[in-house]
């Protein structure tokens, strides 16, 4: 069974507009393991400002308030770790293999 992990690496943000320090873009990645092999997708997510969602000051976020921006942004979790899920899959079966040349003995 494979494990996810979730994790947001970094945040760009304004300094001072629309909101002291306003975060507009997440630096993430989802990271897995099958117990032998390990493999992650990293990216960036935009996150547009909304006037209309109660403003979080940037030392209040929480990583778990940011992936929920990510979610609701375009990221869909369940492909993301299926994606990372495959890359362990090839990883455990290779789809393509390079063989040495027949012709070269060594």
């Amino acid at each position: 069974m494979n494990t996810y992990v979730w994790t947001v690496t970094a945040m760009d943000s304004y300094p001072t507009s629309p909101q002291p320090d306003c975060v507009f873009n997440t630096h993430w990645t989802c990271s897995g393991t099958d117990g032998t092999y390990n493999a992650s997708v990293y990216t960036t997510t935009a996150i547009p400002y909304n006037s209309a969602e109660p403003y979080i000051p940037y030392a209040q976020l929480t990583q778990a308030e940011v992936l929920a921006w990510v979610y609701e942004n375009g990221v869909d979790k369940v492909t993301v770790e299926a994606a990372v899920g495959q890359q362990l899959a090839n990883l455990q079966n290779p789809p393509v293999v390079t063989l040495p040349l027949p012709w070269v003995v060594g």
